[in-house]
């Protein structure tokens, strides 16, 4: 969440970044945030000037019991047991004020980074690097879907995943699940080099989600055990966040870097009129994801690095892609300054979207509590804390980046090539018919 103090310290500042959103209906939050951050800041006056009140009569109540004057005494006493009641009017008002100012904090966005480019939807993502690799034409044999070349060939079976599990659930075989599988130890192997694998688990608690900004706003998009009060990861993003919730990182610890395969989870509740033909949208699928904790002054390179590496993945594997930059407009949730890498699927005619990588600020540490403890030049602790800074990203989407090799790596007589990269990890298979 945003900084409670800024409401306090630069309220018009505040406003004018989430300005750039493009959501007016922010203004008028972050409006009724800084009321009621006032009234507690009202309120807490209030109760110190009767704690102050109450404790002036206690002493006046001592003096006049050692004075011999009782009815005094109880007559000022009854008094300051008015003003107690009255502070814990205040005290109960103050609860329910916060609790209110928390729930408006949690729903209002991250505000975006100054350079992030300004824009009103993703028709307004400037293209920063590429198109590479694109051909101006595509012979007639890659324009093929990648769902009906992989029915031909028996590596994808949706029609009885949705018998298992319902609609909008795929399964590879064969060869398909192969390169799904080759496609995730390569995502991990090409970024073992700084980030540390984490096996973690797949259901979160409604805690882990809130920290990464999923809950409250995305609860439909999730998918909910509500027996026991968990939730399918939607990503690996969100546990990996929690790692080291609540808990202070030595400065000298940090960046910590670290990635995980897993499964993810999305209801996808506002896919109705959307594609949802082959493995462009599914409700499980299986990613790489890098994450990374740091300074705020280390952020900006970690971003670099981390976009660096998601575009070295599509490269490797030699599709046609691009790297665009999201505008304030089209930007997610807890997002400060976010980078899309995709690449192009002929046969589906369209950029697809295989990594998002983002730089959260500190807003997603706060939501966990994730402090640094900063040490200065001699390498002593410098007083107080401050909060950490987060970025994640996808080093490798299995769904779209499967469909995108099927065509483009489709030949002639309607069978696939591998591509050179995935080689080591296909069991021999270099051509799948």
């Amino acid at each position: 969440m945003i900084d409670q103090r800024l409401l306090r310290t630069d309220p018009a500042g505040v406003k004018a970044a989430l300005g750039r959103r493009g959501a007016p209906e922010l203004l008028d939050d972050v409006d009724r945030a800084a009321s009621l951050d006032q009234r507690l800041v009202d309120i807490q006056r209030e109760r110190d000037d009767l704690r102050a009140e109450v404790n002036r009569l206690s002493k006046e109540v001592g003096q006049l019991r050692r004075e011999g004057n009782v009815a005094d005494a109880e007559a000022v006493q009854e008094s300051s047991r008015g003003l107690g009641g009255q502070e814990k009017a205040l005290a109960d008002e103050y609860d329910s004020v916060a609790a209110t100012l928390h729930e408006l904090l949690l729903a209002i966005p991250n505000m975006p980074h100054p350079e992030a480019p300004d824009g009103a939807s993703d028709a307004d993502n400037p293209v920063v690097i590429g198109p590479i690799g694109l051909l101006d034409d595509y012979p007639d044999h890659q324009r093929v879907p990648h769902w009906e070349t992989a029915q031909d060939l028996g590596i994808l079976d949706s029609e009885r995943a949705t018998k298992i599990s319902g609609a909008m659930f795929t399964m590879q075989r064969g060869a398909g699940a192969t390169l799904a599988r080759a496609l995730c130890q390569f995502g991990l192997d090409l970024n073992a080099d700084v980030h540390e694998e984490i096996r973690a688990p797949s259901l979160v608690s409604t805690a882990t989600l809130t920290a990464t900004g999923q809950l409250p706003k995305f609860a439909d998009d999730a998918y909910a055990i509500e027996r026991d009060d968990l939730w399918a990861s939607p990503t690996a993003e969100a546990p990996l966040t929690s790692i080291y919730a609540n808990e202070t990182i030595d400065e000298a610890e940090l960046p910590i870097r670290l990635m995980a395969h897993s499964s993810s989870y999305r209801r996808e509740a506002g896919s109705a009129g959307r594609d949802t033909r082959g493995m462009l949208r599914s409700h499980e699928f299986d990613k790489v994801e890098m994450m990374a904790y740091s300074t705020a002054d280390q952020a900006p390179d970690l971003l670099d690095d981390m976009v660096a590496r998601a575009e070295r993945a599509v490269a490797e594997l030699e599709l046609p892609y691009r790297v665009i930059e999201i505008c304030t407009g089209d930007m997610g949730q807890s997002h400060h300054r976010t980078y899309d890498v995709e690449v192009y699927a002929p046969g589906a005619d369209a950029w697809l979207e295989v990594s998002s990588v983002s730089w959260l600020g500190d807003y997603q540490a706060r939501r966990a509590g994730i402090r640094v403890k900063r040490r200065d030049a001699d390498g002593k602790p410098v007083k107080g804390t401050e909060f950490a800074h987060t970025l994640n990203g996808s080093a490798l989407a299995v769904p779209r980046v499967w469909a995108a090799i099927i065509e483009n790596y489709r030949n002639e007589d309607g069978s696939v090539a591998v591509p050179e990269a995935l080689l080591p990890y296909m069991r021999g298979i270099t051509e799948i018919r």
